[in-house]
């Protein structure tokens, strides 16, 4: 009889192993895992040991494989994979408001270069990326992408905030806050390449300007300087019709066209608007397997046109989207907002209700994201192996209700201020809308410091 009943328990011990210790058990009404199958899972959950995601299934399955002491439930929520922001300028947020309703390059040569020229210094970019930052998080953003001066400088704010950034450091041929002179550009870039060269939270990336703000010589540095470190390259690009037009005049070719005949495609790159591309265009991004970010408040506020989203998608291009630069070309980082005029913009510019649709929409700011960064393998969809960086979405408001179809509510109904827990890496840094990283009181009133110093000085 003993014999029996100790081979009985060994048999249930084998059959039933002990659970698997993880970090945290994260489940809720619905879960968009965003993947190949774009399973959405009713009942669901992640489970999370230290910075990756240990499994997703229905949450009894999860409950059955894993214990954890921390646990976070939604009942009625949505959980979904971290927002990704293909395109800033995060500092800028110092000078948001400070001039609307203009023409790009009035805006930039008589109030964003001057203004910049005065005051970006590291501790205007410190305190405009912790303002950024806290925005971001706050609106289920938990990867950015950056382009701007002192990049250091931002990176540093970044990790302390606690977020996932893809930061490129400016390079350009005039002088700016942190170099006179491109090859002065080129050499803090490589600096900030070998300091975040294997950073849990930081990639690190060259940003030559654009085309119009760069001479050959200075692009094709910053290309070999990309390449011989891994990194990505971002650029802008085709931005506006006068700036296609005007490259077009000198160089006798399209932007897309110039920059591929320079090689500058050839490697990781991240391009942001392609708003006047033709097919031609749209082909050499495809076939150089370039990304491209799309920022469709940006065009809208600065008349810029509209990007060809769909034609994009057609070929194979991977989208990502971002906001832009919080002064003047749009004046907040609300990725949901974004996600909301993308779809409704390419079905207004094409007359086709169709164009684009929720689904694929969503996809941008997630999945297609992540692919237009060259980061698919580690972010972007809730996957067992990838980094944790996950949202939980409130439906308990009355624009929530009813909801028939998750993606149509998340991309047209649903907010960023629906946003209530927000996991980067592994880490809880929102908690009931509260940020766990930084004190947003100060970071509040540092911006308010700021504020009047640039009114006192216009």
């Amino acid at each position: 009889m003993f014999r029996s009943c100790l081979s009985l328990l060994l048999v249930t011990a084998i059959l039933s192993p002990a659970a698997e210790k993880v970090d945290y058990i994260l489940s809720a009404r619905r879960v968009v895992t965003m993947d190949a199958q774009r399973r959405v899972i009713d009942n669901g959950a992640v489970a999370v040991k230290g910075n990756r995601i240990a499994a997703v299934g229905a949450k009894a399955e999860i409950n059955r494989q894993f214990t954890a002491a921390k646990r976070i439930d939604m009942p009625e929520g949505i959980l979904i994979p971290g927002l990704v922001n293909t395109h800033t300028h995060a500092p800028m947020s110092l000078l948001r408001g400070i001039a609307d309703d203009l023409k790009l390059q009035e805006w930039l040569e008589k109030y964003i270069f001057p203004l910049e020229a005065k005051f970006v210094s590291p501790e205007f970019v410190r305190d405009g990326t912790r303002l950024a930052c806290i925005e971001m998080m706050l609106s289920g953003t938990t990867t950015y992408t950056d382009m701007y001066y002192f990049e250091e400088v931002i990176a540093e704010a970044t990790k302390e905030c606690g977020m996932r950034g893809v930061l490129g450091q400016t390079i350009i041929q005039f002088p700016v806050a942190d170099a006179k002179t491109p090859v002065e550009g080129l050499a803090r870039t490589e600096a900030f390449l070998k300091k975040y060269a294997k950073d849990p939270l930081i990639v690190a990336a060259v940003a030559p300007h654009a085309l119009y703000t760069n001479d050959e010589a200075t692009l094709k540095a910053a290309r070999a300087l990309a390449n011989k470190y891994g990194a990505p390259l971002i650029t802008h690009l085709s931005e506006t019709k006068k700036e296609n037009d005007d490259m077009r005049a000198k160089y006798g070719a399209s932007p897309t066209a110039v920059l591929d005949r320079w090689g500058i495609f050839n490697g990781r790159t991240l391009v942001a608007h392609g708003v006047w591309v033709d097919a031609a265009d749209i082909a050499i991004l495809k076939n150089r397997n370039v990304g491209v970010a799309h920022c469709p408040s940006s065009n809208m506020k600065l008349a810029s046109g509209v990007a060809p989203v769909t034609a994009y998608l057609e070929a194979g291009v991977a989208v990502g989207l971002g906001p832009d630069g919080p002064a003047g070309s749009n004046n907040d980082f609300n990725l949901f907002e974004e996600i909301d005029l993308a779809t409704k913009l390419q079905k207004v510019s094409r007359m086709d209700p169709t164009a684009l649709p929720a689904e694929s929409a969503f996809a941008m700011a997630t999945i297609g994201g992540a692919k237009a960064l060259g980061m698919e393998k580690e972010i972007g969809s809730l996957e067992t192996g990838k980094r944790a960086d996950l949202v939980f979405v409130s439906t308990s408001e009355p624009h929530a209700t009813p909801l028939f179809n998750v993606y149509s509510a998340l991309v047209y109904a649903l907010k960023g201020s629906d946003v209530q827990h927000v996991l980067i890496d592994g880490k809880l840094v929102v908690r009931s809308r509260k940020l766990l990283t930084v004190n947003p009181s100060v970071v509040l009133s540092t911006s308010q410091r700021w504020q009047e110093r640039i009114r006192a000085a216009r």
